[in-house]
């Protein structure tokens, strides 16, 4: 393909293509890591990778073979220890595509267009009951996924499989109840278990006030594309993670706006 010549450099389109996936990649891991622990792992191997060049050329054999060996299994070892990072990659990757970003226009064309109308009311219930919650400052964790999964949720789990309702997600966040403790999953526009045990985020810069419910809904966000409702017992307040990210005191339209898009 014919190109521009610089006399030492000669660009073509395929190389200015080239030059923009690999930027789109490193923005998009970018935003993956940052804030998390994946940054320090990152940089420690970092570090490694340059040692491995130093030791190299000082032609130091005994460092040098004991960094090839850990080297040779660098492939396996990214795969492992950037598991979480890289299922949320996939996932980034699958919710931007074409047809999920346009999938308004294909339930209009499609004869769907209903069906996104009635998603204020669906969600109704979910709003009235964080209002009632957040008046009587009672602690809640509500976990949103698109698919359940039964190996995540289920194991650690009371199946409940019930119709979203105000009355009922309230009863199980109640003080005295024996499903108080643990989040609530909904899926497939239904209350499909409660008093989950989530994992934690593994972020340490955090602010020191946010207790166990912001920890596990943060860590949900983290490693599938779940979002989170998490209403704070010693104050009301609600947040919303997503992606590994939280936001503070949320008011109800801004609550609604965000289920309305996520849910």
């Amino acid at each position: 393909m014919k190109g521009f010549d610089f006399d030492f450099l000669t660009i073509t389109v395929t190389d200015v293509v080239d030059i923009l996936f690999v930027a789109f990649l490193i923005y998009y891991t970018y935003n993956l890591i940052k804030n998390t622990l994946a940054v320090n792992l990152l940089l420690g191997m970092f570090i490694i990778l340059i040692l491995w060049f130093v030791v190299d050329a000082l032609n130091m054999r005994l460092l040098s073979t004991i960094i090839n060996k850990f080297m040779s299994v660098g492939i396996i070892a990214l795969i492992v220890i950037f598991q979480p990072e890289i299922r949320r990659f996939l996932l980034l990757i699958g919710k931007n595509t074409f047809l999920q970003k346009n999938k308004a226009w294909w339930g209009y064309l499609f004869g769907s267009r209903d069906i996104e109308r009635d998603n204020l009311v669906r969600i109704k219930p979910i709003i009235d009951a964080c209002k009632s919650m957040k008046k009587s400052r009672t602690g809640a964790l509500i976990v949103f996924v698109k698919f359940y999964d039964d190996q995540l949720f289920a194991n650690s789990c009371e199946l409940i499989d019930s119709k979203i309702s105000k009355r009922l997600l309230e009863s199980i966040f109640q003080k005295y109840s024996p499903l108080h403790d643990g989040a609530v999953v909904i899926a497939e526009n239904k209350i499909k278990s409660a008093s989950c045990i989530l994992p934690l985020t593994d972020n340490d810069k955090l602010p020191p006030q946010f207790g166990l419910r912001h920890r596990a809904g943060i860590g949900v966000s983290e490693t599938t594309d779940a979002v989170a409702v998490i209403v704070s017992e010693e104050t009301g307040e609600i947040a919303y993670a997503k992606q590994g990210r939280v936001r503070m005191n949320v008011s109800f339209g801004e609550l609604e706006k965000l289920l309305n898009k996520d849910f």
